[in-house]
């Protein structure tokens, strides 16, 4: 009786995913450009001048979108979005390989546009009510917005089912719920994204730099001092690397702040106004800057013995913004690194290097906004719990959607608690 083959007690999807030949990866890919630059250089070094030429061509063109203001960040949002996802998608393809599925791509597609069309429908709205009350149409569309979202899905969800081939079941089922994880990761967090703008350009920039400098000092220490492995998912991550970009981004993030803190364009929410002849005050980017943005003195306990030892002064000028940098500087380096981690298992468990190869040195979109991804979600969760405040755009929105009688009865009732309160009285004098 002769021996079992080891490969017959696999998964029949494990064994075929063996079988898959791996990309080459944008680690691997070096433009022509810079062959003759590289040429005689060791893999490693290859990789490093690569690495470090493309960074700095990101970071440079990362500074000239934020100049372009806060739309054209969310533009780049989108498209980065719909990159990402386009990724995602083809990896899924990719594995099950089954060119003649029925509408796959357009039903991925599709299943993307109506998702943001339901995010975004209604929280550009809160921020844009002055375009909005312009036209008519819009109104409509805002106020069956949650209606209309839920029609074009059931159109999807319907042509799923209507496209659903006896032979094919299995897999269309799993493409199904592959595009559904796709969507969740991908247009949740770059709503969140869009979200952290609107509070204001600083709620962006300074998370996003934070997860660049935490990935690039994490690289450069691990280059060149790097001993000791953190993690099997990433045999290239150390220990080394993770502590020497942990304290450089915390460095790095109190520096940041305490420079944009000192401009409304990257301070002020944005919100459409047309009220002034300016481009940067029609966004809502020129106003009074918030407490969060105003220099305050800050007394340091005598118990902790700082000034005798380190000669810290006893009172410290800063911006309460820069002690808010403390926790996202800390999530970044300690957290955001785990988006990392979670996809370099993705990746590894269905054989591939990286997501693409549109950036040299680098791999995928999706491989640099990994760890952007969490770091959004937890940037939006920390505002909404110790930052925000009720907004009067919103609120302005929701009233407008009332009947003339019910705006009537808000006006009275509004007005008759300011004249109690003595407020009305100070605003005629």
């Amino acid at each position: 009786m002769s021996e079992s083959d080891p490969d017959d007690e696999k998964p029949p999807d494990e064994l075929y995913l063996e079988k898959l030949q791996v990309p080459k990866g944008g680690t691997d890919k070096t433009p022509e450009l810079l062959t003759p630059v590289v040429h005689g250089l060791s893999d490693k070094w290859r990789n490093y001048v690569i690495r470090f030429i493309f960074t700095w061509l990101m970071i440079g063109a990362f500074c000239v979108i934020i100049y372009l203001g806060p739309y054209a960040l969310m533009v780049i949002t989108l498209a980065v979005q719909w990159k990402c996802f386009q990724e995602i998608i083809n990896i899924g393809y990719s594995v099950y390989r089954v060119h003649g599925l029925p509408w796959f791509r357009s039903l991925s597609w599709y299943f993307l546009i109506t998702s943001n069309y339901f995010f975004y429908g209604e929280s550009l709205v809160d921020y844009s009510s002055v375009i909005v009350n312009r036209f008519e149409v819009f109104k409509w569309l805002i106020n069956y917005h949650r209606f209309l979202s839920f029609s074009m899905y059931i159109i999807g969800f319907v042509w799923f089912v209507l496209s659903l081939v006896k032979k094919y079941y299995m897999r269309q089922f799993s493409l199904f719920a592959w595009t559904h994880v796709a969507l969740l990761i991908v247009v949740t967090q770059s709503y969140l994204i869009i979200q952290n703008i609107f509070e204001g350009m600083i709620w962006f920039i300074v998370p996003v730099s934070m997860i660049v400098c935490n990935d690039v000092m994490a690289y450069m220490f691990g280059f060149f001092f790097g001993r000791t492995p953190l993690i099997k998912l990433s045999p290239k991550k150390t220990w080394e690397g993770f502590i020497g970009g942990g304290i450089s981004t915390v460095l790095f993030g109190l520096i940041i702040s305490y420079y944009l803190c000192q401009f409304p364009l990257f301070v002020c929410p944005t919100e459409y106004s047309d009220e002034t002849n300016s481009t940067w005050s029609s966004f809502g980017l020129d106003c009074e800057p918030s407490y969060l943005f105003q220099i305050q003195i800050y007394k340091v306990p005598s118990s902790f013995g700082l000034s005798q030892i380190f000669g810290i002064p006893d009172t410290l000028n800063i911006y309460p913004f820069q002690l808010h940098s403390l926790s996202m500087s800390i999530f970044s380096s300690v957290i955001g690194p785990f988006g990392g981690f979670f996809a370099s298992g993705f990746k590894r468990a269905f054989k591939i290097k990286d997501f693409g190869d549109i950036i040299p040195g680098h791999g995928g979109i999706l491989d640099r906004f990994d760890c952007q991804f969490l770091m959004a979600t937890f940037v939006n969760v920390y505002i909404a719990s110790f930052i925000r405040t009720p907004l009067p755009q919103k609120l302005l929105q929701q009233v407008l959607t009332l009947k003339p009688e019910q705006q009537l009865q808000l006006y009275n009732a509004l007005r008759d608690s300011l004249t109690n309160r003595g407020i009305l009285q100070i605003i005629r004098g």
